[in-house]
């Protein structure tokens, strides 16, 4: 295999999806002190997604990945103001919560179209993009423990996030043979603003949605942000060369060994 070419500054350039929110925050922190050049996306711009890219200078990219054409642009603009990509996290998600008798199915849709067709879209770009430069690459694909078990209220998502984890398996047999290895990240409840969507639905404060959620949890708590992105530092790492199509469930034990 060629030497890598990488970034005039001489590190790897990743791209993390969904930035501005608590996971993607802490992934992009986390591949920033692994000493990568983050680009940095969220669908707006926020002061939040400034001091991100203030604190780990990242580079900032606004887009709304609800269009598949403008998600491809993404990955293309990453290519073109840096020169090649390394590491594509997809992290970004949306969620709504409905019954299944009250669910819109224009809304049903969005999360779908959001969550499944735009990482599909991503992967794509970034494949190949990865097949340019020559030396491999690595995708982490953010999926949910409730793509795994399901969950009330919750069918576009759990749907969409279902769908992520058999295009993983797809896609770690398919890119594989070129060094592009795809793995994914099947998160458990975690600590993050996502949690008032779910508190919310249930009609409680956000503390009492936490202790219900623990109650459930063999670790007896929810998970923290830097835990995922700990595991995304791991499969983004060029020396992880045996790992491909797999699901890694971090979760404190509530979910093993279905995927």
């Amino acid at each position: 295999m060629s030497k890598p070419h990488i970034h005039p500054t001489g590190r790897r350039i990743a791209l993390v999806t969904g930035a501005a929110g608590g996971l993607g925050t802490a992934q992009v922190e986390a591949l920033s002190e692994a000493g990568m050049l983050v680009v940095a996306h969220a669908r707006t711009a926020s002061r939040r997604l400034d001091a991100l890219v203030e604190r780990t200078g990242a580079i900032a990219a606004v887009r709304d990945l609800d269009d598949p054409e403008a998600t491809r642009s993404l990955v293309r603009e990453t290519v073109a103001s840096t020169g090649r990509l390394d590491v594509l996290v997809a992290n970004h998600a949306t969620m709504s919560m409905s019954a299944l008798a009250d669910a819109d199915a224009a809304e049903w849709w969005r999360v779908v179209r959001t969550n499944l067709l735009g990482t599909f879209a991503l992967t794509q770009e970034a494949a190949r993009a990865m097949r340019a430069h020559g030396d491999g690459g690595r995708i982490v694909i953010i999926s949910s423990e409730w793509g795994v078990t399901g969950w009330p209220n919750a069918s576009a998502y759990a749907a969409s996030k279902a769908g992520l984890v058999s295009l993983v398996k797809c896609l770690g047999r398919e890119l594989a043979p070129e060094g592009i290895l795809v793995n994914a990240i099947a998160p458990g409840v975690i600590d993050t603003p996502q949690l008032q969507v779910d508190a919310d639905d249930a009609s409680v404060d956000l503390q009492t949605m936490r202790k219900r959620y623990a109650e459930g949890i063999p670790l007896g708590r929810v998970g923290r942000a830097t835990e995922i992105a700990e595991a995304v530092q791991f499969l983004a790492d060029p020396a992880l060369a045996a790992m491909a199509g797999q699901t890694m469930q971090i979760n404190g034990g509530a979910t093993r060994g279905r995927v």
